[in-house]
């Protein structure tokens, strides 16, 4: 029988971290007390009070793989604000062209140059010819659900329950006890049942997906070829090409969300298995963390909407927006995908990643703990059940909250991130082996001292 967990210990053990952690951090402790008169929750955006500790780190300063709070401690990243720093922070040459760029224009709602190169750039790694780009990931899924609705005359679209693909209304659903699409946990303001727009299909189940079909109202499937967001779910053999097949037979259009699962490679998963989507998704790493979301299509989609969008009224279409496409972010995005994230660095990114959980599953199997580290590239993460996952209920039901919230103080305190809600992390092209394995340490004491 594995080892067991005893809770009053961990109990004594977080409150040992607790104490630890406030110790440590007066001066962010003084910034939050400050923080809370002007912002709610302390903070600029609510998901930064998520972290365990009695309040959030504030920073100083970030570079590499590294950041430093202004209390002074200094951290190894593997949280990398949840991807949109997968380069490292502040790339040398990202912020070499942010510079130039600042110096001759931000944003004028006009094309430059540069836009034409960083759209080659993504047709030659993810094979779709035709791009265009946004703020954000989230509204680069929106804008494709419009496009989607548009082209099929179809009202829903299918989601993967537990998938997360930014504020998207249609997608904060999830299945009941039942089978049947409800609003997820959490979801504020929904504006329709959510059964309305959606219709909710378990990962890795094909008949789930056909039976979603078979209605003949779907305009779109939109997913992620691993899930990431609530841990890490890979796909069966042979899965992916089968709902390719699938979305073609119903007349749906596939959306490829490779926002998180370009840590497979500088293709994502759409290059290294070869798949065929109409259209992509992603956004977060690919300028170096400026704020940035793109989508690629295939010719027949552009012809498509090329026929049905009038030009003269897009702007109240639902499509696009002022800062869109605008020359900062895409001179980021020129410079990261030219400089940054290039073949070379996600070979060293995938051999850190390899080892960061090889590390993490030699602490599982000395301690006989009853846990599983899952691999997607360049990431890691461990699960507190002992096999992979096959589904997002499979990975939400092998979370366990006061477990994680000990995990990630701990570590916390010992110098490292972690992605916040779940028990992942993420190597960077400034990553090292010594970071790594500073981690591994750290890890096998913390399962040493927590089995006692």
């Amino acid at each position: 029988m594995s080892t067991q967990i005893d809770r009053g210990r961990l109990a004594q053990l977080r409150k040992v971290e607790e104490e630890r952690f406030l110790a440590n951090h007066k001066k962010s402790a003084e910034a939050f007390a400050d923080s809370q008169k002007v912002m709610h929750e302390g903070v600029p955006m609510s998901w930064m009070a998520k972290w365990p500790g009695a309040h959030p780190v504030f920073v100083k300063e970030a570079k590499g793989a590294k950041f430093t709070d202004i209390d002074g401690n200094t951290y190894i990243d593997f949280c990398l604000g949840d991807t949109g720093s997968m380069t490292g922070h502040s790339p040398d040459p990202t912020i070499a062209a942010i510079k130039r760029q600042a110096d001759i224009g931000i944003t004028s709602m006009l094309p430059t140059l540069d836009a034409a190169v960083v759209s080659k750039e993504l047709a030659s790694r993810f094979g779709l010819p035709k791009w265009q780009f946004t703020v954000t990931a989230t509204d680069a899924n929106r804008h494709v659900i419009r496009y989607c609705r548009l082209i099929t005359g179809r009202s829903k679209i299918i989601v993967i329950d537990r998938c997360y693909h930014g504020s998207v209304d249609e997608t904060f659903a999830t299945l009941d006890d039942a089978g049947n699409t409800v609003k997820r946990e959490g979801n504020l303001g929904a504006p329709v049942d959510l059964d309305v727009t959606t219709r909710v299909v378990e990962f890795n189940d094909l008949a789930g997906m056909e039976a979603a079909l078979k209605h003949g109202d779907v305009a779109a499937i939109l997913m992620e070829p691993a899930m990431t967001n609530v841990g890490i779910v890979l796909p069966e053999d042979g899965y992916l090409y089968a709902v390719q097949d699938l979305a073609k037979k119903y007349g749906a259009l596939l959306i490829i969300d490779e926002t998180h699962t370009i840590s497979v490679g500088p293709g994502g998963m759409t290059l290294d298995l070869g798949l065929k989507p109409d259209f992509l998704t992603i956004g977060k790493a690919i300028a170096g963390g400026i704020p940035v979301g793109t989508f690629g299509m295939t010719d027949d989609v552009a012809n498509s909407i090329k026929k049905l969008v009038e030009l003269e009224i897009i702007d109240t279409g639902g499509i696009g927006s002022t800062l869109a496409g605008n020359a900062m972010s895409l001179a980021a995005m020129r410079a990261t995908l030219s400089e940054v994230l290039t073949a070379a660095a996600f070979k060293e990114m995938i051999a850190l990643g390899d080892r960061w959980s090889d590390g993490v599953d030699a602490a599982i199997a000395e301690f006989d703990l009853d846990w599983h580290c899952n691999r997607l590239g360049a990431r890691g993460e461990y699960i507190f059940k002992g096999k992979a996952p096959r589904t997002g209920r499979d990975a939400a039901e092998s979370g366990d909250f006061e477990l994680e919230q000990y995990i990630h103080l701990r570590l916390l305190n010992d110098g490292f991130l972690l992605t916040p809600f779940h028990n992942m992390a993420l190597m960077s092209p400034a990553t090292t082996a010594a970071d790594v394995d500073a981690h591994t340490a750290a890890f096998r004491a913390m399962c040493a001292e927590l089995v006692g």
